[in-house]
């Protein structure tokens, strides 16, 4: 099938799955969703959506599945639990996870889905929630070449920068690599801001001083301002980045990578976290080297 007419089971309606599974209504899929919340289901069933009470319903009515879900144990939940995707597919279905589980997580399960006749692709993303709304995230995908360029189109609705990095799992290889470097831009700036303030630098000075230079960053573009103002309203919340990189170095271990930089990082956000900032924006690291500076 091509075009719009599958019909897209999505499941997982949050902070980045709504805007997204919207985008694919907006495209003209037939869309069927599910989330354990009744709020972004009804939202969703207004825009125009289906919805089922379980995932196997969704698998059992849809073409192919997408999932967007916070953690590896909710994707083993949702893909092979019971009432799960595994349960209402069929042979020949494509399973697509956009999670960020990391490569190990995700190839255990395309393993167990494969037994069952189902293809799995991974295709995290990278982007905050306006990114997920208006269509400019980054998509990075793991699967078979065949598989990843029949559903292209719907990678192609969700995100602006689509790239196949490889085979299953090779989605989530970059997806991990990813916030390995976002991590340490958004804490080296941090430590930088901090230090301007301590030195009696304005630190809004600071940031036009070097924006445009080598020190140019992501972070300095879109979260330098936030957080000299102390806003962090989340785009990605703290608690997903201590995720991720808890991910990165479980993961690290496993393939033998050195991660010192990242490593450190993890543990700053495991910090932030058990200091009850998890849901600030991840820039809210700021505040732990705030605190640990004296600074007010």
């Amino acid at each position: 099938m091509s075009g719009t007419d599958r019909t897209i089971g999505f499941i997982g309606l949050g902070i980045m799955g709504k805007p997204a599974s919207k985008n694919l209504v907006d495209a003209g899929y037939e869309l069927i969703v599910n989330d354990v919340r009744e709020e972004p289901v009804a939202e969703l069933e207004a825009y125009g959506a289906e919805s089922r009470a379980t995932p196997r319903e969704v698998t059992a009515d849809a073409d192919v599945v997408i999932t967007f879900l916070p953690e590896g144990k909710h994707v083993r939940e949702v893909a092979l639990g019971e009432e799960g995707v595994i349960e209402g597919a069929e042979p020949g279905e494509v399973y697509i996870d956009m999670s960020t589980i990391g490569p190990s997580a995700i190839r255990e399960v395309a393993e167990e889905l494969d037994a069952a006749g189902v293809e799995t692709i991974d295709a995290p993303v990278s982007g905050s929630e306006e990114g997920a709304r208006e269509a400019w995230m980054s998509i990075m995908i793991g699967g078979e070449e065949e598989a990843v360029a029949a559903h292209r189109d719907l990678f192609e609705v969700m995100g602006g920068n689509v790239v196949h990095v490889g085979a299953t799992g090779a989605g989530q290889v970059a997806k991990v690599c990813n916030n390995m470097i976002v991590a340490a831009e958004v804490t080296s700036l941090a430590e930088a801001l901090v230090f301007a303030e301590k030195a009696g630098i304005d630190q809004g000075n600071l940031i036009e001083a070097i924006r445009g230079g080598a020190a140019q960053t992501w972070a300095l573009d879109t979260r330098a301002e936030g957080m000299i103002d102390g806003e962090f309203e989340p785009g990605f919340f703290a608690s997903y980045m201590y995720k991720d990189l808890r991910i990165a170095t479980n993961d690290g271990e496993e393939y033998g990578a050195p991660q010192l930089i990242t490593a450190t990082n993890h543990e700053l956000f495991k910090s932030l976290e058990e200091q009850g900032y998890g849901d600030l924006d991840f820039s809210g690291v700021m505040r732990l080297y705030e605190d640990l500076a004296g600074i007010e």
